[in-house]
This record gives C-alpha cells, structure tokens and sequence, in this order.
C-alpha cells in the first residue's frame, strides 16, 4: 500500500472533512426526495408519517450502518473498496463470481446515469416555492451539461472545497429538522420498529412505500467504493453524524406532514424538506442543496470513472482512453465515458421532466448492485474464516431485505424502473460480451515450448545475411509462463519475414488482485539474445507499458545485466543505443463456422465493440512511432480434421 493511502487510513480531522465531501453526496441528499416519494398521491395520516420515518431509521440502520458501515468496510484490498475491488480479492474462489461482478458493476454504472438528474432536479424544483412559473428543466439540463463540461478540466480544485460544504450542508438538515422536532417532541416514538411493522402489514401499497423508503439508502455502495479516498475509520466516525443529522431532518419533514394530517397534497410543489425551512432563509437553503446535488453528482461522475478504469484493466470493458487531467492521485477522466453518461443525464431529464417522476426509475439498479455485493460479501466472510453459521446468517436476512426492495422497486417498472433495468442491461451485454470473447479467443491461441527454438533464435541473430529487423525487437506475450510462448510470436520471429535482432524480449503483463501493485520479474532465457520481464501490475495502475518497459531497461543497463549498445561498428564506438521496435500481434478470427450460435453472437458484438476501443498498442501506452501491428488469423478448424482427395 502507497504511504497516501496508509495515511488515509489514520483517523484525522481533515480525514473525516474529505469523508463528508466525497462519500455521502448521494445519501446525503436523499432528504430532498425521499419523504416526497413516500407520501405522493397518500393521505396523510399518523401511521404513513410514523411508519414511514421508522422504516427509514431501520433501513439506515440495517443496510448502511451494519451492512456496509461495519461488515463490508472490512472488504478493504490494499486501501481500496468498491466491487471489482471486492470481486479481485474473491475470483479465485469460484469463476462464477464473475457474473454477480460485473451485474453489480452495471447497476453502479446505471445508477451514475440516474442520480445526477434526480437530485439535482430535486433541489431545483425548490425554487418553485418563491418562482412557480421558473421553467426548471433548462435550469437542470443546463447545471448538468457544465458539470460533465468541467470534467475534463479537473476537479481537484472544487473538490477541495466540497468538504466544508457538505459538513454544512448537513448541520443545515439537522438544525432544520431539531426546529420542528420541538413542536412535536413525541415523534422521536416513530424509532420504534413497531411503526414501521405496522405501516408495512397494513397498508396495502406497502411495497410501493418499500420501493419509496429504499431510496434513502442508495448511496450506501458509494460509501464502499470510496474507501480507497477516505480510510475506515474516517468513513465510520463521519458516519455518526450523518446519520444522526439524516434522522433530525426526516423526523423533522414528518412533523411538518402530521400538521397537515388528512390531507392529499400535491408534493410537486409542497416538498417538505423545503418547507421546513424558515421563508426568509428558502433561497440561501436552495442554495445550499443545488451545490450539494452537484457535490453528490460529481462523486457519482468520478466513481463511474474508477470504476471503467478497473472494468479496462480486468478485461471487462472495450480498452478506452484514459486522461490524468490533474496531479491529484487517483483522479481520472474517461472522455468516452463522460460523453455518454452526460447524453444519459440529459435524457433522463427530457424522458422524465421532473423528479417526482424520475423516483421510479430510481433505487431498481442499485438494489441489485446491493444483492450483488452480498454474494461477493459471503465469498470475502468465509476467506476470512468466518463461522459457517453466521455467514448464513448474514445471506438470509440481506437476501430476504434486499430481495423484498427489489420487488417493492420492480413494481416501479412500467413507471420508469424500466430505464435504469434497460441501461443496466445493455451495459451487461458490453461488459460480458468483451470478457467471453477474450475466452473464446484464447481457447484458439497455441502455445509452444520456447525452449526449443532457443538455439535457431540465437543463430538467427548472429546470422548476417538477414537483414536486421531491429537491435532490440520486443514482442507483447499473453503466456502466463515463462516456459510457453504464442506459436504466433514464433511464426512472426521465424518465418513471416525473417526478422533478426541482437536481441528479443518477451513483455507480459499480470493484472493483480491488489489496486496498486508495481513489480517486475526478469528472466535471462537465453543471455543477452532472449529476455523476458513480466510486469505485475495493480488494477488500478495505468498500464503505461513504453515507460515502464523503459525503466526496466534503464535499471538493467546501470547492474550491467544487458548491453544495448548498437551492434554497427560504426556506432558501437560512440556508444549510441540501439534501436528498439515493439510488434503487437493482433488475433483476427478468420473463419467462426465451427462456435455455437451463442459464441458466434458474442464474437459480433465483440468486432462491433472493437471498432470504437482504442487499439492494442494505445492501449498499452505504446509510442506508435516504434510500433509494428501483425494481424494474424486463428484458425479455428484444425486442417487435419479437413478431408480432400486428389484427383488424376
């Protein structure tokens, strides 16, 4: 682990500050919508006000707080949390977790589509209390278009201030809420878990409420996510308070309801988080809830990111390219990511109009994002050795709860949970399309002893009536051993045009389990003719390969272990380095009559998908310039299977 990251794993003042900032944006503004969700189209009454605050406490209390406050945070691999970081300390258990993975990966992703048009439209609306003609939408589209505009700036700077922002944000919701708690001291009675008992066994829209109430709660995955930014013990003691100021406002919002008890009101324009405040201090609270909304969008924006980064480095997304626009460590900006989850953004805004309709397309994705990351959770309970009997535990009360909101939330499917369904299930076919072709690929690709062309490798480049390819030839391998190599790599050295170098490298790279891994192992094959560097690199390392394969060479050069130098006497005796050439082979699959109908699906999507990923060599941080791109083709019939006579 880095010395940031073990820093932030310390228990600091300005460690729970950038907690406040970064982690709770979306849970954190859910106050703006919740209440609204959970009463719309209801008569008011004692029992939905009371039944609805205690559901909300206990789903607090049992998802976020004991789920993913206490259990999950324990998932910590190397600083890092989130669910590909999650699924890389448990994919070796089982080769199905792959699918709970990458199904949980694309809730996330869709709920990064969903989130930024509902909180922000949410804290907008307020602006009809003091402008009822105020046409919101233009405002929303045009907050969201400059905030996707930005990202390719940075946003280190802003980031600094988001901090103190929420921490004020938050002690706004808790002193609004303490001011109407006076005026009606007994609802701190709705805590009891009776209320919400009750409300859930005799109402009969109890799911639909369900459905509502789990919105309070949707940002619980972006607590783990964060991890790596945060630390455990900042994110638990911010928690704390949080919560408690959470529990002020909702109790708040539910003094304000009870006032108007019997009542069906039209929430569209009677919000109770904003009527709650003081009329004189409306516009500035407006304020304070539009910069929270983008707050919580941006950290939706940027977690999309880390987390297409990882999909990329997993070989569970199309390669993409990748900026660093600012030195703060860890912050991405994925161009084609960004341009897609913007137009998204901006539909859901013209598709839905306003927030009261996009709750329910909200909730559906990240719940199953939620019953994801339990499978993935029990996987991590029993590497841990954890009691059998207590890991059961665990799955049948989260599988039973989650399982209960996802069916209160698909009763919101026609309403709008199709969206989120929808785009998480394209994403789905993306991400499981490009991981099954890369298996159907390299079930083609034959590997060869390299042991036995050592001797013609090292005669080929003493051999001087070839013609010289390159003094340093570098060739990408996928063989996981230093023993095998492609039969492909072989094919191109040997006989696709002779190509003779001084010396051959074979550069594999190991995506490790552990984020931020940076090793290399070297091994002398044949000395200073065939060397192979096998880079162990972290999932969320850049795999700038030139760079590294550059440093690799540096340090080799200085310990005297290679010598580099140019073999033409004419440069040998100035010392001048020779020339260095990498060549990428590219597996083209030239025929498919022999793959299942599926396989051949999968490997459409594939070449489709293909066209719009960056190439190989780019992808690898290649300098283009001193890059040789070879498509072979992988047979996938085995000529001695074909029969063909010969006629005289």
């Amino acid at each position: 682990m880095s010395s940031h990251h073990k820093d932030l794993q310390k228990l600091t003042a300005a460690g729970l500050l950038i907690s406040l900032g970064i982690i709770y944006g979306d849970i954190g503004t859910s106050p703006l919508y919740v209440f609204k969700a959970i009463v719309g189209g209801h008569r008011i009454s004692e029992a939905l006000v009371l039944g609805g605050v205690s559901c909300i406490f206990w789903t607090l209390t049992l998802q976020t707080t004991i789920k993913y406050v206490v259990i999950t945070l324990q998932a910590d691999n190397k600083g890092e949390g989130g669910i590909f970081s999650l699924f890389s300390l448990v994919r070796r258990r089982a080769k199905w977790l792959i699918v709970p993975a990458v199904l949980g990966g694309c809730a996330l992703l869709a709920d990064g589509i969903i989130t930024p048009p509902i909180t922000i439209s949410s804290a907008i609306e307020g602006l009809h209390t003091v402008y009822p003609n105020l046409p919101t939408m233009s405002v929303v589209i045009a907050i969201i278009a400059g905030l996707f505009f930005i990202q390719q700036f940075g946003t280190s700077l802003v980031g600094k201030a988001f901090g103190p922002i929420m921490f004020l944000w938050f002690t706004m919701m808790g002193v609004l809420g303490i001011i109407y708690i006076t005026q009606m001291p007994w609802v701190f009675k709705a805590l009891n878990p009776y209320y919400a008992y009750h409300l859930l066994s005799t109402d009969p829209a109890a799911f639909t409420i369900l459905g509502a109430v789990f919105l309070c709660t949707t940002g619980a995955e972006a607590l783990y996510s964060d991890l790596g930014h945060c630390g455990r013990s900042n994110i638990r003691i911010s928690w704390i308070y949080v919560k408690t100021c959470l529990i002020l406002n909702y109790l708040g919002q539910a003094v304000w309801l009870m006032q108007h008890d019997g009542q069906i009101l039209d929430l569209n324009k009677l919000n109770p988080f904003y009527q709650i405040m003081p009329q004189q201090f409306l516009i500035f609270g407006i304020g304070i809830a539009t910069v929270a909304a983008i707050i919580a969008s941006q950290a939706l924006i940027s977690g999309s990111y880390t987390l297409i980064s990882e999909a990329v480095r997993l070989n569970l997304w199309p390669k993409v390219k990748i900026n660093y626009p600012s030195e703060q460590k860890g912050q991405l900006y994925v161009p084609s990511i960004n341009w897609i989850m913007c137009a998204g953004c901006i539909g859901v805004v013209l598709l839905f109009q306003h927030s009261a309709e996009m709750e329910a397309a909200y909730g559906l994705s990240i719940t199953v994002a939620m019953l994801m990351t339990t499978i993935l959770v029990s996987k991590f309970l029993k590497r841990r050795k954890v009691p059998g009997y207590l890991i059961n535990l665990f799955l049948a009360i989260y599988l039973l709860v989650e399982g209960i909101f996802l069916y209160g939330n698909l009763r919101k499917f026609v309403d709008g949970g199709w969206f989120t369904l929808s785009i998480g299930l394209l994403l789905f076919g993306v991400m499981w399309s490009w991981h099954t072709a890369r298996r159907i690929r390299n079930r083609y690709v034959k590997f060869v002893e390299i042991e036995d062309y050592y001797d013609i490798l090292k005669e080929l480049s003493d051999d001087d009536t070839v013609p010289k390819y390159s003094s340093q030839l570098v060739y990408l391998t996928s063989a996981n051993f230093n023993s095998e190599v492609e039969s492909k790599i072989i094919y191109s050295i040997l006989q696709k045009q002779p190509k003779r170098a001084d010396v051959y490298w074979l550069v594999h790279v190991d995506v490790m389990d552990e984020p931020y891994t940076r090793d290399y192992e070297v091994d002398f094959l044949v000395p200073n003719k065939l060397i192979r560097i096998d880079f162990k690199l972290g999932f969320r390392v850049e795999q700038q390969i030139n760079l590294l394969f550059r440093k690799v060479v540096e340090d080799l050069v200085k310990k005297g272990e290679v010598d580099i130098t140019s073999r033409y006497k004419s440069l040998n005796k100035r010392k001048i380095v020779g020339d260095f050439r990498f060549v990428v082979i590219e597996k083209v699959l030239s025929r498919s009559h022999s793959l299942s109908f599926y396989e051949r699906v999968i490997m459409a999507v594939y070449a489709q998908l293909k066209k719009v990923s960056i190439s190989e060599e780019r992808g690898f941080g290649l300098d283009l310039s001193f890059v040789t791109l070879e498509k072979v083709p992988l047979m996938l019939t085995d000529p001695e299977t074909v029969v063909i006579n010969r006629v005289s």
